[in-house]
């Protein structure tokens, strides 16, 4: 199974474990507090984690990543992709013990970076024809549904929390 399935599968069976556990020790489970525990399954599952992954491929398997996208390989970008991949995996683990805005600004920076990887890899799908797996596979869809879900669960957070607050 591809990876980027593998991530949203685990991403949302961590949300609704968490649900579970909620649950089980009767805890109330509001519209809020299932949203927030999407969002925050987003964060730490596919953006943390995802991202440090990414890292780890783009440094240290730098070859075998290249070739997938169709890139050459011993770009000194890559190690570039690696590092700014590390920062954003350890915002989103890090969503985990900061709430709030802290959220926000990884939705952000995570969503910036994912969308712009999907630009540029669909400049190289129209440009070159470049439709190799890593370039036009499941990751190139996932660098624009990613950010999407994570938008629309932060809007919708705000939104509901705000209510609530009201």
């Amino acid at each position: 199974m591809d990876f980027v399935v593998s991530l949203i599968i685990l991403t949302i069976l961590v949300a609704i474990i968490a649900l579970i556990r909620n649950r089980i020790k009767n805890e109330s489970l509001t519209i809020l507090i299932i949203i927030r525990t999407f969002l925050l399954s987003f964060l730490v599952v596919s953006v943390g984690f995802g991202s440090i992954w990414a890292f780890i491929g783009h440094a240290f398997l730098s070859a075998q990543v290249a070739e997938s996208i169709g890139w050459a390989s011993g770009s000194p970008f890559q190690i570039e992709v690696a590092f700014a991949n590390l920062a954003i995996g350890i915002l989103g683990i890090l969503c985990y013990f900061f709430r709030d805005n802290f959220w926000l600004a990884t939705v952000i920076v995570s969503s910036v970076f994912l969308l712009g990887a999907a630009y540029v890899h669909m400049i190289n799908i129209i440009s070159y024809s470049n439709y190799s797996v890593g370039n036009a596979g499941s990751i190139f869809f996932m660098d624009i549904i990613g950010p999407v879900i994570l938008i629309i669960l932060l809007i919708l957070y705000k939104l509901i929390e705000r209510r609530q607050l009201d």
